[in-house]
């Protein structure tokens, strides 16, 4: 007997069953566990809990809700997936830097679903999104060695949340190793200015000491302001003479320090960066092909760090209290680094200028798909230097 008709067996003989006497019901119960094979106390249950008419579910009382309409849900998720999913609270920051470009990428939004999407808030974004997040759902190695040589000549540094001057860079590196430490392969030197959140990133063939130092001075020229300190761990790409010289003997020398050995908490802002600006783009895999490099040098000085710095806000710690055994932070509303170095009274006005004139012409979505066909490109070229390998 198949489960529909078992159901349909147990319907009609409830009624008779319910009004039975003691006798009767034990003549109904063995009938039923015969005709359906059912265990003895599997069919009392089945008799005693069956309910014939379901309570109709109570209307939902008040107004319906306006977010919760495809109009607004479909850019919410594409603008969602544009930016990498980040959080509710990142999302809608982004949203007015967004929206005005979603027509010319998409179709123009009605007034209706703009309004609810300038008045969105996080907790609604996240119930809107629960679903889809389910669908868009190996940690690395460490290959900093540590440098030895000059751990006397540059000083330690560990309070450098706090600055709110723009031009103290941290500093680390990233190993594209994939799952093997062995041979030679491309690293990422991840570079984040603490007051404002700007962040570069290059690509180097291993990690020499010339490479980063030629690599850094790059980044130097790139930067909407100048460098005041340059903090780095202990590994041998950073504490060496090349870049000790490079800071030190010049005519307004940049204050270098170091973190603490195997502290990466000192280093805090590099390592989120490291995460959300590397790692979540190109994951683990193994680049160790060479003529990656370049691919990913004209990556990271065009299309990533526009689309980066331009249109990803990100949040900044204010104070930090110990109260009994809990620790309560508090941070300060969503920001881009270009509205933070908009914001500080220590960037040149000249240099503002530049960046409001370079924001005119920008559109996340067409530097987002820029970014995707160049990661592609560099996939495919690493991957033909695997199967020739």
């Amino acid at each position: 007997m198949s489960p529909g008709a078992k159901m349909e067996y147990l319907e009609k003989i409830y009624l008779r069953y319910k009004k039975a006497s003691k006798k009767e019901k034990t003549i109904i119960l063995n009938e039923f566990c015969i005709n359906c094979n059912h265990h003895r106390k599997h069919a009392i249950r089945l008799l005693n809990n069956y309910k014939r008419f379901t309570k109709p579910k109570p209307k939902k009382r008040g107004r319906p809700s306006m977010y919760n309409k495809d109009s607004v849900i479909e850019p919410l998720k594409r603008i969602w997936l544009a930016a990498n999913l980040p959080c509710s609270k990142l999302l809608k920051a982004m949203l007015p830097l967004w929206l005005p470009h979603y027509a010319q990428e998409y179709s123009p939004l009605s007034l209706e679903a703009t309004k609810a999407l300038f008045k969105i808030s996080p907790a609604t974004i996240d119930r809107l999104l629960e679903n889809i997040k389910i669908r868009y759902k190996t940690r690395g190695r460490a290959t900093t060695k540590p440098g030895t040589l000059l751990k006397q000549h540059i000083p330690v540094k560990t309070e450098q949340w706090n600055e709110n001057k723009p031009g103290f860079l941290e500093a680390d590196t990233v190993a594209h190793c994939g799952g093997s430490l062995e041979g030679m392969y491309a690293y990422t030197v991840d570079f984040v200015d603490i007051a404002t959140g700007w962040s570069e990133q290059r690509a180097v063939w291993g990690k020499g000491e010339r490479g980063v130092l030629g690599q850094i001075k790059d980044v130097e020229d790139s930067l909407p302001f100048s460098i005041l300190g340059f903090d780095s761990d202990n590994g041998s790409e950073f504490l060496n003479w090349h870049l000790f010289r490079h800071f030190t003997q010049r005519k307004m020398p940049i204050q270098f320090t170091r973190s603490r050995s195997y502290q990466k908490q000192d280093n805090c802002h590099i390592e989120q960066k490291n995460w959300t600006h590397i790692r979540q783009w190109l994951g683990y895999i193994r680049l160790d092909n060479p003529n990656v490099v370049p691919l990913m040098n004209d990556l990271y000085t065009s299309e990533w760090r526009l689309y980066h710095n331009f249109f990803c806000p990100s949040v900044k710690l204010i104070s930090k209290k110990r109260i009994a055994s809990k620790t309560v932070k508090r941070y300060d509303k969503p920001k881009t680094p270009y509205r933070r170095v908009l914001e500080s009274k220590h960037v040149p006005a000249s240099a503002k200028r530049n960046l409001k004139e370079q924001m005119k012409g920008l559109n996340p979505f067409q530097l987002r798909r820029a970014m995707e066909k160049k990661l592609k490109k560099i996939f495919s070229v690493n991957r033909k230097n695997a199967l020739y390998a």
